[in-house]
């Protein structure tokens, strides 16, 4: 079982910087490919980035340069570091957790961002 907390949201102006951070209460924390989706209203949620068990990473193209994830397993957290914030990176944003020998997803609550120009 997997449970996890997003935190961190927020109104920022745009060039400006925000750090989520997704908590996970889980014992299986080290074996979890861990993600950060978005959705903007009327829009289809999104893959911003990705970290896998091993901490390799992946970024959608739109935030290829600004954002960064990363993970502290002995805080079982995954950070998402955002700058250069634009405009249309408001969405709120969701932590994910997928085991990697599994198909199973698990989601957060989600955490608004909001960039105004």
């Amino acid at each position: 079982q997997v449970q996890l907390v997003e935190s961190g949201g927020g109104l920022v102006q745009a060039g400006g910087s925000l750090r989520l951070s997704c908590a996970a209460s889980t014992s299986i924390f080290g074996i979890l490919h861990m993600a950060w989706y978005r959705q903007a209203p009327g829009k289809q949620r999104e893959l911003v980035a990705l970290i896998t068990p091993g901490s390799s990473t992946m970024y959608a193209d739109s935030v290829k340069g600004r954002f960064s994830i990363s993970r502290d397993t002995a805080k079982r957290a995954v950070p998402l570091q955002m700058n250069s914030l634009k405009p249309e990176d408001t969405a709120v944003y969701y932590c994910n957790a997928q085991p990697y020998d599994s198909r199973t997803n698990y989601w957060g609550q989600g955490t608004q961002v909001t960039v105004s120009s």
